[in-house]
């Protein structure tokens, strides 16, 4: 699979795509309440275009650890006013970060032409509403729910775990009426992990290719930084970009990054070194 039909809208992924990372909520454990507010939102989301961005993912609930619950008209008044305006702004494509069957369906309608499930369709409803709305899904492995997934997470083998747990959302949604060619895969990095358990699954991402689904990795400015090296998130630039790298090498085809300038200026310079690697 070289291009995901995203409502219309094309994500090549014959080279490293890059997601850019659009928080509007007040408690998202990097940038939290930075960008609540639209104009923010808006400002914000055209500098991560400027910088090379490949897709916007838009979302109004934090899933850090513990995080509680948002109600889905809540969500859904951050998250519209946005995808309004940047789908009619810009061409490239809009990912909606739900797990909330109400909350896709309003957002496709609204211009999103991506689902980013940390729930992997878990909720009652969502594997229906994706099935209807025929528009690219990402499945994320997590083990536990936000608010206590990091309390003690455990395995007997995580590359393993996480790679049974996609194939099975995998059967899950195709069973339900989604095609393959519209299915995306995240290991859940620093959702219900250990720094152990992250780092196994980065060394084993390309094992994760037996499913035949594109891989998104989201491993900006995460936990994992500050337990390996000690930064609070505000210096954790450099080291999401050294994962970023990383991830792509091992098999990634999207990288969902905070920091889309400095991420694909690396991804550029690691495509020149290495022009026939992974991605093509």
């Amino acid at each position: 699979m070289t291009v995901l039909d995203c409502g219309g809208r094309r994500l090549d992924l014959s080279r490293p795509a890059v997601m850019g990372i659009l928080n509007v909520t007040p408690d998202s454990f990097s940038d939290g309440g930075v960008f609540l507010s639209r104009e923010n939102a808006i400002a914000h989301a055209r500098q991560m275009i400027e910088a090379g961005a490949d897709m916007i993912d838009i979302g109004g609930e934090s899933t850090r650890p513990g995080a509680s619950s948002v109600p889905a008209q809540e969500e859904l008044e951050r998250v519209l006013p946005v995808i309004e305006i940047l789908h009619g702004e810009f061409p490239l494509p809009l990912s909606v970060d739900t797990s909330k069957p109400e909350v896709m369906r309003a957002a496709v309608a609204a211009g999103a032409g991506f689902i980013n499930d940390v729930r992997a369709l878990r909720e009652v409803g969502a594997l229906e509403a994706a099935a209807e709305l025929q528009v690219p899904v990402c499945l994320m492995h997590m083990q536990g729910e936000p608010r206590m997934m990091q309390e003690n997470p455990v395995y007997r083998e995580v590359v393993a775990e996480v790679t049974d747990f996609l194939r099975v959302r995998l059967k899950a949604a195709q069973d339900a009426g989604i095609a393959a060619e519209r299915l995306v895969i995240d290991p859940g990095f620093g959702f219900g992990k250990t720094l152990a358990h992250n780092l196994e699954l980065l060394r084993g991402l390309d094992k994760l290719n037996c499913l035949g689904a594109p891989i998104l990795a989201g491993l900006s400015r995460k936990s994992m930084i500050g337990h390996a090296l000690g930064y609070p998130v505000h210096r954790r630039l450099h080291a999401s970009v050294a994962l970023a790298i990383l991830a792509v090498q091992n098999g990634a085809r999207i990288v969902r990054v905070h920091d889309v300038g400095p991420t694909v200026e690396a991804l550029r310079m690691w495509k020149i070194v290495y022009p026939g690697s992974r991605g093509e």
